[in-house]
This record gives C-alpha cells, structure tokens and sequence, in this order.
C-alpha cells in the first residue's frame, strides 16, 4: 500500500487527500510515533489516544490560521509531526531539538505555550475573543483532556465562555472518566439532530431574525440556549455541567473513529456560539501494553516496539520519589495521623506506596494544586498530619493558597516539593526553578533541601513531629547516590546546617543534592592547593545563623550553588545576611540564570548553567585567583 504519512509535509498536504485515506493516515501516524518514542523517549499513551483527533482537526480547519490550543501538551505529538516536524521529530526533547510541548516559538501551528494542564479554554477563549474583535474569521478551538478538567482554571474559563460574544468550539477528550453517557437510539437521534446541517441553518435563521427585530439580546440569547439545553436533558434524563453554563454540547462520539470525528467538526465548526464535542478515547490506543497500563506507559522510556518490552537498568540506586514514598508509608505506620495528599500524582511521586497499603489515608484530589494545598491545611486544622507532595513547577499555581490557608494560620502540614531544580527533558514549564526563591519570603514557614536519601528520611520525620508549622521539603527529579538509603529516622535541628569538610581558603556552601555532585570539584581543588571547606546549609529557613558568622568571620572567599534560580534565592539570603552582619567576602553565586531554561538531559543543562562540578571548579579556581 502507498506510504501516506511521508507526503505529509504540512496540513495543506493533508487536507489533499480523499477522507477515506484519513483511517490509512492515522495508521501510519500511530506507527510512526510508537517507533520514534521507543527509541527516544517521551509521552507515548496521551499522544497515541489522540491520533484521530489531530489528523481530523487539521482536514477540517485552515491550520494555522485557525487555532487549536492543546492542554498539557502531552497529547500533541501527532500534531507536531503534521505540521512540519515529522524529519527533525527524532530530535524531540534533545538539546537543541523538538520542543517537548506546544511553543509559538517553535512553530505558527502552536497557538499557545502548552505545559501546565487546565489553561486552554482560558486562552482560546482569549484568542476567539480577539479574533471576533478584529473581524477575523479564523475558528478557535480548544482541546483539553478530561483530567484537566478538574483544574479551577478551566471552570473559570466555562464560567466565562458562557457570558462572553464568541464562537470557541471546546473538544473534550475523555480518556479514562465518563463525564456523560450516550443512551441507546435517543442519544444518537440528538446527536444527529443538533450537528444537522438543517437545524443549525433553521435555528441561526430563527437567531439572527429575532434579533434584528430587537426580540433576542445576549441575556436572552441565553434563556433560549438555557431552555433548549434543559428540553434535551428531559429526553436525555440527564444534564450535563457544560449545557448548565449555556454552552452547547455535543456527543459524546468516538474518537476513534476519524470519519465520523470528521463528519461532525464539519457540522457543527461554523455554528454560532460557544460548543463543546465530548469524545471517548483511549490512552495507548493501538498499543495492546499502554492500553492495558496507561499509567506505566504514560513515559515509559526506552522500549522494544515488537515486544513491549520496557529498557529499565537497575543499579540499586532509588529515586528519591520512591525513597518518599517508602518513607511516607513507614511514617504513617506508626503515626495514624499521617495523610498523604497529591494533585493527581500518586505515581509520579510514589504516594501510590501509601495508596495501596492505606487507602483511607490517601487523597488524589485531581489537577488541582491550590486546591491540594487548602485541603491539607483543612485536614491539619483538624488534627491530621498530611504530606502533600506536589511537583515544583506546579507549585507556582498553589502560591496564595499556601501564604492565605496555611502560612498565615501557622498551619501544621508537611509540603513536600518533587522535581525541584532542572528536571531535564520536560523543558522550562517543568523546571522547579522558582520555588526556594518564591517561597523564602512567607513568613511562618520551614523551607529544607536534603544534602542525600537519608537526610530526605530524616527531613520528613523532623517535619511530622508536633508544632513544626509548615514544613517544606524540596528534593530533586530521578535518583541519588546511595544504595543504602534505610538509614534510622531521627530528628533534625531545625535552622541548622553542617559541615561536610574543613578548609582555610574558599567557603562553598551548598543546598540540596546538588552538593553531593560537587565533592568532585571540592577534590580537585585540593588537588591544585585550595583548601575549600563544603557546608551543607540544610535549611534555608530558618538560616543556621551561627554557622553564617562563623564562615563570614573566617572567610574572605565564598562560593554558593543552588539548584534553583539565583535571583533572591540561596545565594541572595547568603549575601543578605552577611551585609547585615558587616561581613564583607568576595561572593559569588551559582545556580539557574535569569532565563528559562530548555530542555535536554540534567547533565547538560547543568553545564549550560555553569552548574556542574567543572565549572564549579573553575569558580573556585578563580575566586582563588588561579586562573
């Protein structure tokens, strides 16, 4: 059979085709990106469930003058394999390669930055908006994963939508949760009946007459999607959220099926008014292993396409998820007051170990940091003692919720913070890189960073025992350096820091794990005659105050690495105190510059940084004045 797929350069060249080549496309598209995502990783099962959607999407609209605005991303690679990127699609998530998400930097085909879940109907909305504005009569559309629905985000952009002059046609692709459900042969009557060419053309006439008329304003407008929303959920028996907000929904439709999807963007794009198509897909579909555990095969890695079978090498090195996850589970057997509470990352932090053994314990609220963050100081108001584990980046969203609901009222919660620092391959929506700096200001509040896996152990024990506030605990994405991890939980000074190695010419002061990759340059240094002495700060707040006057009294020479920005963090507090205290030191800081960062490996991010530990000895070298 002729090869489709390679002929496709661009969405022009796919909306050539004759509709009964879609399903061959869709084919090769599937094929295509399972072999490419076994052999450089990425996001296989979000991306395989929405394969007919994309190559349907781009037939029916004029990409990239109409707009599609993706949620998360994860669901996106067909998408950027049609639109330009299919050659260099080896390069996805690779320094200097295919973004990992949708960027407008990267291509015109990206209508909007995707990382974070739950913001497309609020951007589209924008962009629908806008183009009404101006007279454009370029369509908007927004598609968002039915996950992403349980974001506050995309209940303000629904509750706008509903008031706001514009045409967004939302598709809500429901991949593991039934929003609705179709009943029997009235069910597929109405979907017939509401996307026919007829009634739309009957019901815009009848529309566009009352108001000409002065019978039909916008609030009335309204009223009349109102009632007829609430004629269909008599016959349905059923309503559904979406029709409620005066938004008119349709399906649910398989969407699977790419010439019925096909079919029915026809039917119902050019329609007036807000629109929501409700689709049933399937995570991994067309892969029987992602099918079977999407979950695993979310990012499974490195895999054998004939086999299934998952590249995983094992050197008995833990992540520091799972060294969490271990430990939250030992924690809560012997305090019956510990919860654990995630925003739909039970597996991504590893408080699936907690899930499985104490389910009465464990909360996954759904995309919903701020949200998270509340409940757990709700839980703690009422004596409990949560976890609430979220990924850094994602922290950002939680901001007013944690100074509002648990700072201010000196709640006692634990707020364990993963994928801190550069994560890597995700890219800058991913980086934890603000958090140290934006959370040092808030008052009432612990912030601690674990030099290895026991200090993380130890950390989280310190942090559940009695009247300790709220306590942060920030650790980074992937694995440590200790196989023997189990070390005895024992309590940790809070505010104080350590000393890992005496010196008498350069103080390098470190925060986190990114002090354990360091010892290299400490090393080397030593071998050149610099006799550097490493502290391990610990906590960055509170400040280990009698350690800092014994370094600015002893040293003229100070070095600081964090794995975070360096604007107002570690370093600024390092450089704060000394100026308070009439210390005067030659300081330099090391950490994330003032710049978003791209993807590729830690590694190599860290040297583009000047974070690892060549040019950490280089900084040493020179403050020295050796070089």
């Amino acid at each position: 059979m002729e090869q489709l797929l390679n002929k496709i350069q661009f969405p022009s060249d796919l909306r050539k085709f004759k509709e009964q080549q879609l399903p061959q496309v869709c084919k090769e598209l599937r094929e295509f990106i399972i072999e490419s995502l076994s052999k450089n990783p990425g996001h296989f099962a979000s991306s395989l469930c929405s394969v007919e959607l994309t190559v349907a999407l781009h037939y029916v609209f004029d990409t990239p003058n109409d707009k599609i605005v993706w949620d998360v991303g994860h669901q996106a690679y067909g998408h950027k394999i049609l639109t330009g990127r299919r050659e260099r699609f080896h390069t996805n998530r690779k320094l200097g390669g295919i973004k990992p998400f949708p960027s407008p930097d990267e291509s015109e085909y990206d209508a909007f930055a995707a990382g974070h879940a739950s913001n497309s109907i609020s951007a589209a909305l924008g962009l629908a908006v806008a183009a009404e504005t101006h007279g454009s009569k370029e369509q908007v559309v927004a598609v968002i994963g039915d996950g992403s629905m349980s974001g506050g985000l995309a209940f303000e952009g629904l509750n706008n939508v509903s008031s706001t002059p514009n045409n967004l046609l939302i598709i809500l692709n429901d991949n593991n949760m039934s929003i609705d459900k179709s009943v029997g042969g009235m069910s597929q009557l109405l979907i017939s009946m509401h996307s026919s060419r007829l009634y739309n053309k009957i019901r815009h006439t009848i529309a566009r007459g009352l108001t000409k008329i002065g019978l039909l304003n916008r609030e009335r407008a309204n009223s009349l999607t109102r009632f007829n929303n609430g004629l269909k959920a008599m016959l349905y028996r059923q309503k559904n959220i979406f029709e409620g907000m005066c938004t008119r929904y349709f399906g649910p439709i398989d969407g699977h099926d790419v010439l019925e999807l096909v079919r029915v963007l026809r039917l119902i794009k050019d329609m007036k008014g807000p629109k929501m198509l409700h689709i049933h897909t399937v995570k991994g579909r067309g892969y029987e292993p992602a099918e079977k555990n999407a979950t695993v095969w979310h990012q499974p890695g490195i895999f054998d396409p004939e086999t299934g079978e998952r590249i995983v090498s094992d050197d008995g090195i833990p992540r520091f998820q799972d060294v969490f996850g271990e430990t939250l589970l030992e924690l809560a057997r012997t305090n019956p007051n510990i919860d654990g509470v995630t925003p739909a990352m039970p597996t991504g932090c590893s408080m699936n170990i907690l899930g499985k053994e104490m389910p009465e314990r464990f909360f996954d609220v759904g995309i919903a940091e701020g949200h998270a963050v509340t409940f757990s100081a709700g839980l703690a108001k009422g004596g409990r003692t949560p976890f609430c584990n979220i990924y850094s980046s994602f922290m950002q969203r939680a901001y007013d919720n944690l100074i509002h609901d648990a700072a201010l009222q000196r709640i006692n919660m634990v707020l364990c913070l993963d994928r801190a620092g550069i994560v890597g391959e995700d890219g800058p929506t991913h980086h934890g890189a603000f958090d140290l700096a934006f959370l040092r200001p808030i008052p009432n509040i612990t912030i601690a960073s674990p030099y290895d896996e026991c200090e993380l152990r130890r950390l989280m024990y310190t942090a559940q025992l009695p009247d300790k506030g709220t306590f942060v605990i920030r650790y980074p994405r992937g694995k440590g350096k200790l196989k023997d991890w189990r070390c005895p939980l024992e309590a940790v000074e809070v505010g104080t820091g350590r000393c890992l190695k005496e010196g008498t010419d350069v103080a390098l002061i470190t925060l986190g794990p990114i002090g354990k990759t360091l010892e290299k340059a400490v090393g080397k240094a030593a071998a050149d005659g610099i006799s550097v002495a490493h502290y391990d700060l610990r906590f960055l707040k509170p400040l280990d105050s009698n350690m800092l006057h014994s370094i600015g009294q002893k040293f003229g020479k100070i070095i600081t690495v964090e794995d975070g920005v360096t604007a107002g963090g570690m370093g600024s507090a390092i450089m704060e105190f000394m100026a308070a205290n009439r210390y005067t030191p030659t300081i330099r800081t090391i950490g994330i510059p003032d710049k978003f960062i791209e993807h590729g490996t830690v590694s190599e991010l860290y040297e583009m940084c000047g974070m690892d530990s060549n040019a950490v000895y280089e900084a040493i070298r020179d403050i020295q004045g050796k070089c």
